[in-house]
């Protein structure tokens, strides 16, 4: 089923936690830190299940207990109700692993 673009300003009311990627391209971007590398790479893999399961995959980095994740649906050429599915379920994620 073809994505459809979202407004990035009316979508970050409801993820305030979120914040307009700064980048040449439409994204949503958050930036978390865990109690260490463990708790990171927990976070990261239950994100993956969820990744997996929609076929919809985050760009993300890690380092040490540092995550950095942005959001775009890339056929669609912007952040689509995909990336605001995932968003929510990396913020619950987040809280449930301790990350900040």
């Amino acid at each position: 089923m073809a994505q459809t673009p979202v407004d990035v300003t009316e979508t970050l009311k409801s993820l305030p936690l979120w914040t307009a990627s700064a980048g040449d391209r439409p994204a949503i971007e958050r930036s978390l830190k865990f109690k260490d590398f463990s708790a990171a790479f927990g976070f990261m893999t239950r994100v993956a299940l969820l990744a997996e399961k929609m076929d919809h995959h985050p760009e993300w980095s890690n380092v040490y207990n540092r995550v950095e994740i942005l959001l775009t649906t890339h056929d669609a050429g912007g952040v689509t109700g995909l990336d605001v599915r995932m968003a929510g379920f990396i913020d619950e994620a987040a809280l449930a692993l301790g990350g900040a």
